[in-house]
């Protein structure tokens, strides 16, 4: 829980600093045409530009929305925006399987997210969203000076909610995975006996199709606490060592595959197809716990379920389009 809270807090001491200054309101002046095309008010440019830092802060500075619906619009489209606990998984999988081209993978990537966004704002503006914004017509504010007193105490409030607000959530979740993970079997490193093992096998059919066994299922299971436990899950299920380096994983990864078949051969777990499958799924599916935690906070919690339940829907069909059309051509 603490982890995020420096993120909190140099997140609101700079937005602070901006709306005293007044330069708040110029961005979203300048920002306010291009968001005003897809539904949403200029100032929803500011927590999507942070969401690719960290999500959850960018869930916190939806505050700066006056209207509600704009608000929830955009934290229901804010974790399609790449935050920097997804890149470790990048850097892994892309690295490893493309790595000639693991950069345009990438950015693809971030580029998908942003796609996604816009088009899911869109999809809301015709639904609830439907509300007419007047752009801005007033002119552009003078700068100002900022208080120093104001801008502590501007930190210190939304760092105090953060901590009593979404403490519990995170942490109950965290506590939750650990022990699924670490029980009943007395051998911490045998995750197969494990609980969350057993998870995993249950959910394997539903994930077959897009490419993923069950360990691949697992490890995207304990990244809803937070991605990056993604990558040491995998070096865990894959290498039996959740500290191993990158290059080690990444040639444990190509190495591993299935149970020896009828056929006698051994088919590889994780191809190009599977590889981008992953990524894709990993970009779009549900949102950490923390995230769960900050929309069921600032908005309510059938928000929260209903973000956690459509990014999921639509992560698996993407992931399923992006197995079988890049199975076409690897």
């Amino acid at each position: 829980v603490i982890v995020f809270l420096p993120n909190i807090l140099i997140l609101f001491m700079f937005i602070s600093l901006m709306e005293e200054t007044g330069y708040m309101d110029r961005v979203a002046h300048l920002m306010d045409r291009v968001m005003h095309a897809i539904g949403l008010h200029g100032k929803s440019f500011i927590p999507l530009i942070i969401g690719f830092g960290c999500n959850v802060p960018a869930i916190m500075a939806t505050k700066i929305l006056k209207d509600p619906r704009d608000r929830l619009v955009t934290m229901l489209i804010v974790p399609f925006m790449s935050c920097s606990a997804r890149l470790p998984v990048y850097i892994v999988i892309a690295g490893t399987f493309f790595p000639e081209n693991a950069a345009l993978v990438m950015f693809c990537l971030y580029v998908l997210g942003v796609i996604l966004a816009m088009t899911f704002a869109l999809l809301f503006r015709k639904t609830f969203n439907k509300a007419n914004h007047a752009p801005y017509t007033n002119s552009l504010c003078e700068y100002t000076k900022p208080h120093l007193v104001a801008v502590l105490k501007n930190i210190g409030v939304n760092a105090g909610q953060f901590l009593k607000k979404m403490g519990g959530i995170v942490l109950m979740a965290s506590i939750l995975l650990w022990g699924l993970m670490y029980f009943p079997q007395k051998n911490t490193i045998d995750v197969e006996q494990s609980y969350i093992a057993k998870i995993g096998k249950t959910i394997e059919p539903i994930m077959k199709p897009i490419g993923f066994d069950w360990k691949l299922s697992v490890s995207l299971i304990c990244g809803i606490a937070a991605k990056e436990l993604i990558v040491s899950n995998l070096g865990v299920l894959y290498s039996d060592n959740p500290d191993t380096s990158a290059e080690v994983l990444g040639a444990k990864l190509k190495a591993a595959t299935y149970p020896v078949d009828e056929s006698g051969i051994a088919k590889p777990i994780f191809t190009k197809p599977v590889a981008l499958s992953f990524l894709v799924f990993t970009l779009i599916y549900f949102p950490c716990t923390g995230v769960f935690a900050a929309v069921a906070k600032h908005s309510k919690w059938k928000w929260a379920i209903f973000l956690v339940t459509y990014t999921s829907i639509v992560a698996w069909i993407l992931s399923f389009a992006t197995f079988k059309i890049s199975g076409m051509f690897f």
